[in-house]
């Protein structure tokens, strides 16, 4: 592994202040307050955004109810042009918003911001594309009634999204919520606000005001004003599982339709005939390595068949040990960095764990650097702990950060059972040549979403969700949009009257 000298250009990029949007004007705290925005690649200030409260939110929620009737009585194809246009202009924007992710989250440009960006235009045509789709059905009672159902927005939604991948979620939120109907209060992540801003600013070109808007501020008040406030229809929230249990209780309160999508322990299954360059490459993908592990799909559990387990391990050991870890800005890097020092100090503290743990190998990595030029950022490296048990801390709880714990196993039941032995059930992986097993295995892991023989992301169209405390509800397609965003109105009608 290669960590990567500073770039000239480092902690020289500066972004300024921004706005928040309420109501179709930028604008800034109620209060006067800000929040100062810090670069993970040098930890240098790149601006501030508003530290919006509980007045803020109340003005945000109170225009999204004021231009809901509108919003809502326009045409679905309307909409759904509209957010069409939107992408298109977005298209010639993609690198300097892209920028701006890496800048303020870490990321690398070249392996994680820009795809991230192309998802944005790619999520918004896609739900302009099925604007039209929410349809109902109607049931041949008897020929003197007409019995039919209708699929009808919820009215104003309030949306919470994380950190890791701001630009992904926020598309997330904004197009099936606003394609569908609703209106709009979306509250963004305090750590990475800039790249989601410039492109709310492209969206509201377009957009009547008062459906989208965007409040910036700190979880524990702006967000939990947000879930509290009494017109809020409808709560989607992303992010940990702890802070989702809270959002839940506070739809619970006024009986608010939540939708969650929390964290994951994901397993990767690799079986005996599978000691293959290509799988390594796979479950590296799967593992989330180019997000320096900031993904709650991470397959950070490697189940590695006992017959293979030291030529595996030692395949992915030289790949890992070849990615260049550097400024996220830099076309060479392959990881960027890890988002705040919070996090930072959080995978430390997880590595320091498990090297201290009895019996276990580290097979790679451990923890950072703390002299040279890249101990300026909160740079980790790729770490890989080697015969870990399944109950260990480091293989049962979330760490967030680029460390994959390689778990041997020896039959088939036996690593269905290790794989499900947690409260997680977001993702998994399995890698076979065998396509009995492989589905065998797919079918039996308790998670929402399971792939074999590849360690992609979600693609649009695909119905993404968790099972057990990974979460509630669905996203990218067009039945997360109907199950999330719209509710079921039954009409009938009696002709013989």
């Amino acid at each position: 592994m290669t960590l990567q000298q500073d770039s000239p250009t480092l902690s020289k990029h500066h972004v300024g202040d921004e706005q928040m949007l309420i109501a179709g004007e930028w604008t800034a705290a109620a209060d006067g307050q800000w929040i100062d925005i810090e670069s993970p690649r040098d930890k240098s200030l790149i601006g501030r955004v508003p530290r919006g409260r509980a007045e803020d939110v109340d003005r945000a929620v109170t225009a999204a109810r004021r231009a809901h009737p509108t919003w809502r009585d326009l045409r679905p194809r309307d909409r759904g042009d509209l957010f069409r246009r939107i992408a298109d202009a977005l298209e010639p924007e993609q690198e300097r918003i892209a920028r701006l992710l890496s800048l303020e989250n870490g990321n690398a440009i070249r392996t994680q911001s820009r795809g991230e960006m192309q998802f944005v235009v790619d999520c918004f045509r896609y739900f302009s594309g099925i604007a039209g789709e929410a349809k109902g059905e109607s049931i041949p009672l008897n020929p003197s009634v007409l019995d039919y159902s209708r699929r009808e927005p919820l009215g104003v939604v309030g949306a919470i999204v994380p950190w890791n991948a701001p630009l992904m979620l926020s598309a997330l939120k904004i197009a099936p919520a606003l394609v569908a109907g609703n209106t709009l209060v979306l509250k963004l992540a305090e750590d990475a606000p800039f790249a989601v801003l410039a492109v709310v600013r492209v969206c509201q070109q377009f957009l009547p005001p008062g459906v989208l808007n965007v409040i910036t501020g700190y979880g524990p008040e702006a967000g939990e004003d947000l879930t509290s406030h009494p017109s809020i229809d409808k709560i989607s929230f992303t992010g940990s599982t702890a802070v989702g249990r809270r959002v839940m209780e506070k739809g619970a309160e006024r009986i608010v339709p939540v939708s969650l999508e929390l964290g994951g322990k994901s397993p990767q299954i690799v079986f005996a005939d599978a000691d293959e360059e290509w799988v390594v490459d796979g479950t590296i993908s799967g593992m989330r390595f180019f997000r320096q592990g900031q993904s709650c799909t991470a397959g950070s559990r490697l189940f590695i068949h006992e017959s293979i387990f030291d030529s595996f391990l030692g395949k992915l050991v030289d790949k890992l040990a070849a990615l260049k870890v550097g400024d996220p800005l830099d076309e060479a890097s392959d990881m960027g960095t890890l988002v705040n020092g919070k996090q930072f100090d959080r995978v430390c503290d997880y590595i320091a764990s498990g090297m201290e743990q009895p019996g276990v190998e580290v097979a790679l990595g451990g923890l950072p650097p703390a002299e040279g030029p890249l101990s300026h950022g909160y740079y980790t490296q790729p770490t890989v702990f080697a015969h870990v048990a399944n109950r260990w801390r480091i293989a049962s709880e979330e760490i967030f950060g680029p460390v994959v714990c390689a778990i041997p196993w020896r039959d088939e039941e036996e690593v269905v059972r290790m794989a499900n032995d947690t409260h997680y059930g977001l993702a998994g992986f399995v890698w076979t040549h065998d396509l009995g097993a492989g589905l065998r295995t797919a079918h039996a892991l308790e998670a929402g979403w399971v792939q074999v023989n590849q360690g992609g992301g979600q693609v649009l169209g695909q119905s993404y969700g968790g099972f057990k405390q990974s979460g509630i509800g669905r996203e990218f397609s067009l039945e997360g949009m109907l199950d999330s965003y719209t509710q079921r109105k039954h009409v009938s009608v009696n002709l013989g009257r």
